[in-house]
């Protein structure tokens, strides 16, 4: 049997795989709350998609020679991702300072967070900074330019703490269709180091075999590295009762989230017979929506099914409120989200730069046919 060439980047791949084996006997079982078939096979669904994430993000990633990387799409959905946005990240290292050139893009918000403590792959510490479309100047043509890091500015500027980490865009579009599923959309979007770096060096074993340390980490840092289901307290606007909204909150620095908006989430659970009717009515904001998540936070299928509703596509009652309905088919009636016959996921709210109270969402189940028969 010929035996393999003994290398960093061998020891770093092995390490790889017992990983994913040990993320698949452990996260994809009663320990993390899978109990049943389905459950498991969607998360061997995650986990290809987090590899895929974990590839095109983490394994050749250079904070001295960064470039843009979507996170999310159609077919790589995971960290809660969302109908009507696009995101990208790019590493950041405090030992530089950088400027990034951009265009609106027609979007209805644009914003960019530092994601501290990401800096090995490993899921970040917290959400460092903030800066949206309204600290910085946008030229007519939706055209602007920022900096972080580096000497401070007044304005189009933001810090960047010790370390390194990621930098997270968001760009929220309210469209009758998923932004997220247009493949003609074009976000013009550029980073560059301001400091002399030279070229990158090619790759070696050792920078070869840290790649795919990077992306074990990613693996660990959002499966098993995870506390389970009910180990540890939830933020107030995550919801655990089906069918019941937590009042919409700012989410503080939790990494990954954007200081700027509010959120509300809850699971619903339906039987084959049965609707959620949710009424309400969209705060005056930059942008709203919803959208429905598997177990795992993947968005369902919003090419071909409506699993996700903003402003713009939203039928109004005479009095400016709404009336949105989860089914397993269709209702007959506006604002269908489909649930692609799922008796159970999570409906996940979103409100970014909102004025005033936020209306917490309030839902009914009811029977399909009478919901058909009214």
């Amino acid at each position: 049997m010929t035996e393999a060439i003994q290398t960093q980047a061998g020891v770093a791949f092995q390490r790889l795989l017992d990983t994913l084996s040990e993320i698949q006997q452990r996260y994809l079982s009663d320990e993390f709350g899978i109990t049943d078939p389905d459950s498991a096979a969607e998360g061997h669904r995650l986990l290809i998609h987090q590899l895929d994430t974990a590839l095109s993000m983490y394994f050749e990633q250079d904070a001295a020679h960064p470039d843009w990387r979507r996170i999310v799409g159609p077919h790589r959905k995971a960290l809660g991702d969302n109908t009507d946005a696009i995101y990208f990240t790019a590493p950041w290292s405090s030992a530089y300072t950088y400027r990034v050139t951009g265009n609106i893009a027609g979007a209805a918000y644009t914003s960019f967070t530092v994601e501290a403590g990401a800096t090995d792959g490993s899921y970040a510490t917290q959400t460092a900074g903030v800066l949206n479309d309204t600290d910085f100047d946008i030229a007519d043509d939706g055209s602007y330019e920022v900096f972080f890091g580096g000497e401070p500015r007044d304005r189009n500027w933001l810090a960047l703490p010790e370390g390194g980490g990621l930098i997270t865009t968001r760009h929220y579009f309210e469209w009758p269709q998923p932004a997220a599923a247009d493949d003609t959309l074009l976000i013009p979007l550029t980073i560059e180091v301001l400091e002399e770096v030279g070229p990158p060096d090619r790759p070696s074993d050792a920078s070869i075999a840290a790649g795919i340390d990077r992306m074990a980490n990613f693996m660990r840092g959002r499966t098993i590295d995870q506390p389970p289901r009910g180990s540890v307290p939830l933020p107030t606007w995550v919801g655990v009762t089906p069918n019941e909204f937590p009042t919409p909150e700012k989410p503080g620095d939790l990494a990954f989230a954007a200081f700027d908006a509010a959120y509300s989430m809850a699971p619903y659970f339906l039987a084959p017979d049965e609707a959620l009717v949710i009424t309400g009515r969209w705060p005056e904001c930059r942008f709203a929506n919803v959208c429905l998540w598997n177990r795992f936070l993947q968005t369902y299928d919003y090419v071909h099914r409506t699993v996700g509703l903003n402003r713009s596509n939203t039928v109004l009652e005479t009095d400016g409120s709404w009336r949105i309905v989860l089914a397993h088919e269709d209702p007959g009636v506006p604002n269908w989200l489909d649930t692609e016959g799922r008796p159970f996921g999570q409906v996940y709210w979103r409100y970014f730069l909102a004025e005033g109270d936020i209306d917490t969402p309030q839902a009914t189940v009811v029977k399909l046919a009478d919901l058909r028969d009214s």
